[in-house]
């Protein structure tokens, strides 16, 4: 009998899975049309995602219609956050569910006036391990994590940084009181995927942010 129980389960996830990534690619054609650049961004909570896009907007919100997407289990604290710099948002309020999934954008793509986008950010809910199931569409994706989640956070979460098109290591301005080793952080994210642009950033000071819109803009 549990036999037969846990292959529905098996059935159910593929099948939810398969859904999810076919409704994905609808996403990512829609916006290929509408010729809107497009990232994900997820990391664990703290990590520094919605601080990154607010650098992003303050430096590039003049030059480019950004449209953002954040999603959380509730509140919208990072959608307010954002606004401050004349970006118009969506907050996506998930309750039991983990991450953000295609259907979630989709809604949002089917109601808002793409017409007057030229870049989505979608903030993912803060976790390292639910959205590597969930793509979402999008051109490429971020994966951030920081140097205050300890050495070891890349090779405990490798799935993310193998699917992901971008790391970024932030909060970089704590390297001289935190233990941990850049260089080797650095070094784990290549070994998982040799293709990943690795970016060390601190959204606290503005550091190599210039070189991270310049990687997404380009």
């Amino acid at each position: 009998m549990s036999e037969k129980k846990t292959s529905r389960i098996i059935e159910l996830n593929e099948d939810l899975i398969e859904n999810n990534d076919r409704l994905a690619e609808q996403n990512k054609q829609l916006l290929k049309k509408k010729k809107i650049r497009s990232f994900d961004l997820v990391g664990a909570i703290g990590a520094g995602k919605t601080a990154i896009i607010e650098n992003i907007a303050e430096r590039i919100g003049k030059d480019y219609k950004l449209f953002v997407i954040n999603g959380d289990v509730a509140t919208r604290i990072d959608a307010d956050r954002i606004e401050k710099f004349g970006v118009q948002t969506i907050q996506i309020n998930t309750g039991k569910e983990c991450a953000l999934n295609s259907y979630h954008i989709s809604q949002v793509l089917k109601n808002y006036d793409l017409n007057e986008v030229d870049i989505i950010f979608i903030e993912n809910v803060g976790n390292l391990i639910c959205p590597s199931d969930f793509i979402l569409g999008t051109e490429k994706r971020i994966v951030i994590v920081s140097i205050t989640e300890g050495p070891w956070v890349i090779r405990k979460h490798p799935m993310l940084f193998k699917y992901s098109d971008i790391a970024v290591i932030n909060k970089i301005d704590l390297k001289d009181v935190i233990d941990v080793n850049i260089e080797d952080m650095i070094k784990d994210a290549m070994e998982i995927n040799p293709k990943l642009k690795v970016f060390t950033t601190s959204a606290t000071t503005g550091e190599n942010i210039s070189k991270l819109i310049n990687c997404i803009l380009n």
